[in-house]
């Protein structure tokens, strides 16, 4: 039902603010960019994101079946239960959903986008088997989708590689702002998640594993800035997350080959439903980047920044950080449009500039909360989405506030 209400408010606001440009700043224009918008985002929806998702969806669906042959995936549901089964306790112990949620949050550490999304929709259909209520949400999902909109990623590597190719002197000096940013966001995600939801977390499992986790980034973060060059931080960033990700194939294969299993065969039974996904989720796609391009050409965002920007003069806050908000603000509902702000802040006010900097954190510290919602849902035929945008959002913005403030403190 939420999602009903923000998709046609998409529509609605966009079109009263493109009625008062119209009306008020005579832009004759507007309607036009609006209409060829949809069309636009209608075409990437399809040719762009679901068709090229076939491809990645088809060879990752068949290497995950090769790594559950081989025991791979129950070998981590194993190891990972014990903080799972306290922050996901509707799912069994040893459930492959286990498995392939550890995949997907994994794929996502090391920034490689293209890997997780498989083993993320790989995820949402296993919870979907325990889910009693086909059409709506269950806690499992929305605790799910919630840290995945949460966007922890360890490695930021097409930040990087963008300040790189823009010239920035130290690509990679974002690196620790972007980690802390979307770590705090993820954190967010878990105690919002699971107050709704009633789930203790102040027991020794959940704060042995979180206190872990904690110590292993803060480790990660003095070994690179003490022992590591800037360049040579770029290059581990690039070498391990991708050998990383290819020694996980390597193993999958041997492990399936140990136990005798035919790897080719096995691959081909569980790539064949690559495409099928795909395909369903095409009309969830092009219904939200449709309405988000409606919000986006309107120039809504832009209204929104200039009142921002007046609260914080009137308050008599700083507002050297308002020129970078658009990203901010388009990253929850497009992860290209906010590309596009970041990559236009950096241009415009210079890659190294203050704005131009904080425009990259705001871009690592979450991830698409409206897109994955309409992706992850809609490939399993989720239509009650229940409190996952909301929690989504509050992650979200728990992320924006720490953005700002790392960003003060590394480059203010």
């Amino acid at each position: 039902m939420a999602l009903n209400y923000i998709w046609s408010g998409f529509f609605l606001v966009g079109f009263l603010a493109a009625l008062a440009q119209w009306i008020f700043l005579g832009d004759t224009q507007i309607f036009k960019k609006i209409v060829d918008g949809t069309f636009e985002s209608a075409k990437m929806g399809v040719m762009d994101i679901a068709l090229p998702l076939a491809g990645v969806m088809t060879l990752w669906l068949g290497i995950m079946n090769i790594g559950e042959k081989a025991g791979a995936i129950g070998w981590l549901a194993k190891v990972i239960s014990p903080f799972f089964s306290r922050i996901f306790p509707e799912v069994p112990k040893d459930h492959p959903a286990t498995g392939h949620m550890v995949m997907n949050f994994s794929a996502n550490l090391l920034g490689l986008d293209n890997a997780a999304t498989p083993f993320g929709l790989k995820a949402m259909e296993s919870l979907q088997t325990l889910n009693p209520h086909k059409d709506t949400a269950s806690n499992a999902q929305i605790m799910f989708l919630v840290l995945h909109t949460s966007g922890l990623t360890l490695i930021p590597l097409a930040i990087m590689a963008q300040r790189a190719i823009l010239g920035a002197k130290d690509p990679s000096d974002i690196f620790i702002p972007c980690m802390i940013a979307t770590y705090v966001a993820t954190l967010t995600g878990i105690i919002v998640v699971s107050i709704k939801q009633r789930i203790n977390l102040l027991n020794r499992v959940v704060i042995g594993w979180l206190g872990g986790m904690t110590a292993a980034i803060c480790a990660l973060i003095f070994f690179f800035t003490n022992f590591l060059t800037k360049p040579e931080i770029e290059l581990v960033s690039r070498v391990s997350s991708n050998l990383i990700l290819f020694s996980i194939i390597i193993i999958f294969i041997l492990g399936a080959m140990r136990k005798q299993v035919n790897v080719y065969e096995a691959f081909i039974e569980g790539a064949k439903g690559g495409i099928q996904t795909s395909l369903t989720v095409i009309p969830y796609l092009v219904g939200m980047l449709v309405a988000i391009s409606v919000i986006r050409n309107s120039g809504v965002l832009g209204f929104v920044v200039r009142g921002l920007e007046w609260i914080f003069i009137s308050l008599g806050m700083p507002t050297e950080f308002t020129p970078a908000l658009p990203t901010a603000l388009m990253k929850p509902l497009s992860g290209s449009g906010s590309k596009a702000m970041m990559i236009d802040a950096m241009t415009t006010y210079g890659v190294d500039s203050f704005v131009g900097r904080l425009a990259c954190i705001f871009q690592g510290s979450a991830d698409t909360t409206f897109y994955i919602v309409a992706l992850y849902f809609g490939s399993v035929g989720v239509r009650k989405t229940r409190y996952a945008i909301s929690c989504g959002l509050i992650a979200d913005f728990a992320g924006i506030v720490t953005a700002i403030f790392v960003a003060y403190l590394f480059f203010g």
